[in-house]
């Protein structure tokens, strides 16, 4: 079969493969065609027949609240994770040989400052993503951040340029807060995780929750920056999400893990290993309640449920 006859059958194909995985809200069945962005993104790559890359924005740091993970170093919920998107990549070459590849986007510097996490965190986390990547042999990842993007500039100052030069105002984030549905939602769900995440609050519920809202906006402006910084490093690429996306959106929202609901991700919660030997997302308190405390090479890594 000549890959340059039949690009779009191919792309759809390739489709066909992410959509058991798609990150939504809703589980209505959708056909492949009803996403013509990334029919068009990876047709194109199949046309000239080189490897499609994929880029991910996601795995910043794990969550401030020692309530909800194990730490602050990936642990077993990263690294099935990341197992997952090497297979995805490794089934899309079985029906297209030059494969894929899926660059993550690690953006935790990006908005560490508004959600209370400190640099050298955020620093330790990407380095052992990539330490993790290099000792599965995951050699369809990469990972790529700010320092990648912006150098050895602080850390406050790449915010500010970013944020300077690619966020909405916010006048324009909360007018599209107000009108559009989806926008609402995540706006909504990230105030949640900055309430969820917060540690060590002094003040009322009512206090926190209106200086979250607050945050909420500018993690939504940097997060937006950020996507526009990958694009311009990475034009070509099929945008994948970890949050939940629209049909026909020019971002598809892909599932990593089971979880509870569309939300939940490995950086705000410890992965349980069920008796049936499959795998779980659960914030840590709920999951120590359910298992004991596995570790590996001397760090926690997962909860193997009794």
């Amino acid at each position: 079969m000549q890959l340059t006859t039949l690009p779009t059958s191919i792309a759809t194909e390739i489709l066909n493969l992410l959509l058991p995985h798609r990150r939504t809200t809703d589980r209505v069945p959708v056909p492949a065609q009803a996403f013509p962005h990334q029919l068009r993104r990876i047709s194109a790559f199949v046309r000239d027949g080189a490897p499609i890359v994929f880029t991910l924005p996601g795995f910043p740091c794990k969550s401030p609240n020692p309530a909800k993970v194990l730490g602050h170093l990936p642990d077993q919920g990263e690294r099935l994770s990341l197992t997952f998107l090497n297979t995805l990549c490794t089934e899309i070459e079985r029906i297209y040989p030059p494969g894929a590849h899926v660059i993550i986007c690690s953006d935790g510097h990006v908005f560490g400052d508004l959600i209370g996490v400190p640099d050298e965190h955020i620093d330790a986390y990407a380095d052992d993503l990539g330490i993790q990547i290099d000792r599965m042999g995951l050699d369809r990842l990469s990972v790529f951040d700010l320092r990648d993007a912006l150098g050895d500039l602080p850390h406050d100052t790449k915010r500010t340029h970013i944020h300077e030069r690619y966020a909405p105002t916010l006048e324009a984030l909360r007018a599209e807060i107000r009108a559009d549905d989806q926008a609402l939602a995540l706006y909504r769900g990230i105030t949640r995780f900055l309430v969820e995440d917060t540690a060590g609050w002094t003040g009322t519920r009512s206090a926190l929750q209106r200086a979250c809202r607050q945050r909420a906006y500018g993690v939504i402006q940097r997060s937006r920056a950020w996507g526009a910084l990958i694009v311009e490093h990475h034009a070509r690429a099929v945008r994948l999400s970890i949050h939940p996306q629209p049909i026909g959106a020019p971002k598809f929202g892909v599932r990593l893990l089971d979880a509870p609901d569309a939300w939940t991700t490995p950086w705000h919660s410890a992965a349980l290993r069920r008796t049936d030997g499959t795998w779980t997302l659960v914030p840590r308190a709920g999951a120590a309640q359910r298992g004991r405390l596995v570790e590996r090479e001397g760090r926690p890594s997962h909860f193997q449920q009794s």
